[in-house]
C-alpha cells in the first residue's frame, strides 16, 4: 500500500482523465453538451477524486432530462447563483436542463469530506448544504470561477480555497476511501459481511465507519457499483446475456437483477439496452 499523501505539499499539473465517466445514463439527443474531468494535483489526491465541469447549450430547444447514477461521493458544486456541497444521492439523480448554462464541481474521495464537515456524512445524504454555511462568507467569491474559460484555470481558485482550509489528517477517512476503492475494483464482493471480513472488521464497525465517513451503507455501495458495471457493459455495446450478467454481479437470479435494475434505472434492462442502441 503506498504511503498516505495527506498533508504533503507537492503539486502536479492537472491532467485530463482518460477513462470514460460512469453513471451518465443517457446522452442528450439534441443541443450541445460537454463533460470535462481533470485529475487532482498530487497534494490533494487523498482528498479529491477529480474536478469536473458540465456545460450545455439548448437555446431554441425544449428542455431535456439528464439522469445519472450517483457514486458514493460528496460534491462541491458551483452554478450561476448557487454554491453548495451535495451529499450522496441514494437514488437516480434527474435534472431538467434548459437554455445555456454550466456547473463546475469537485468530486471528493469517499470518506474524505468528513473532516471538513465535522460530523457524520450521512447527515448530508440526499440533501445539500450552502457553501457559505460550511465555509463562511469567504465562499461567496468562488462563483467567479465560472467565468474562467479553461477548466484547469477555473479549478485553481477552488483548489487553493480548499488547500487553505485543509483539516488535520484523519486515518479513518483514508481507510473508508480504500474500502470503497476495493468494492469498485472487485466485483466478486457481493455482501457487506464479506467486505467486513476482508478488512478485518466486524459488520457493525464497517456500518458505523460508512455512516460516519461515506454517507451510505456498505450494502448500498456494493449494489451501486454492481449496477454501474451493468450500465457500463450495456453502453459499451456488448451483446449482454442478462442471466450471465446477473450471476457475475452476485444476484440470486436474473429476475432479482431485473427488478433491481428497473427500480434504480427506471427501465427494464432490455428496454434500456434498446434505447442505448
Amino acid at each position: 500500500m503506498p504511503q498516505d499523501r495527506i498533508g504533503k505539499t507537492r503539486q502536479a499539473a492537472l491532467r485530463p482523465l482518460s477513462t470514460a465517466p460512469r453513471g451518465v445514463l443517457h446522452r442528450l439527443p439534441l443541443g450541445e453538451f460537454e463533460h470535462q474531468r481533470l485529475a487532482p494535483p498530487e497534494d490533494l489526491a487523498d482528498w479529491i477524486e477529480h474536478v469536473w465541469r458540465v456545460r450545455w447549450n439548448l437555446e431554441g430547444l425544449a428542455p431535456q432530462l439528464q439522469e445519472t447514477l450517483p457514486h458514493p461521493n460528496i460534491h462541491l458544486v458551483l452554478e450561476p447563483g448557487a454554491a453548495a456541497v451535495w451529499g450522496v444521492h441514494s437514488r437516480r439523480w434527474s435534472r431538467e436542463l434548459a437554455g445555456r448554462s454550466q456547473a463546475l464541481g469537485i468530486k471528493f474521495r469517499p470518506g474524505a469530506f468528513r473532516p471538513w464537515l465535522g460530523g457524520p456524512v450521512s447527515a448530508l445524504s440526499d440533501r445539500s448544504l450552502p457553501l457559505q454555511d460550511l465555509f463562511g462568507p469567504e465562499a461567496r467569491g468562488l462563483n467567479a470561477a465560472l467565468e474562467i474559460a479553461g477548466l484547469s484555470e477555473a479549478a485553481s481558485p477552488l483548489l487553493d480555497f480548499l488547500r487553505a482550509r485543509l483539516p488535520e489528517p484523519d486515518p479513518q477517512a483514508l481507510l473508508a476511501g480504500r474500502i470503497v476503492d476495493s468494492v469498485a475494483a472487485d466485483l466478486s464482493l457481493h455482501s457487506a459481511e464479506a467486505l467486513a471480513a476482508r478488512w478485518n472488521l466486524s459488520l457493525r464497525s464497517l456500518q458505523r465507519l460508512f455512516a460516519e465517513y461515506v454517507g451510505v451503507g456498505p450494502k448500498w455501495v456494493i449494489q451501486r457499483y454492481r449496477m454501474h458495471e451493468a450500465v457500463a457493459r450495456v453502453q459499451a455495446g456488448e451483446e449482454v446475456s442478462w442471466a450471465a450478467l446477473a450471476q457475475d454481479l452476485g444476484f440470486f437470479d436474473q429476475a432479482h437483477f431485473s427488478t433491481a435494475f428497473r427500480r434504480l434505472i427506471g427501465q427494464a434492462p432490455s428496454a434500456y439496452a434498446r434505447r442505448q442502441g
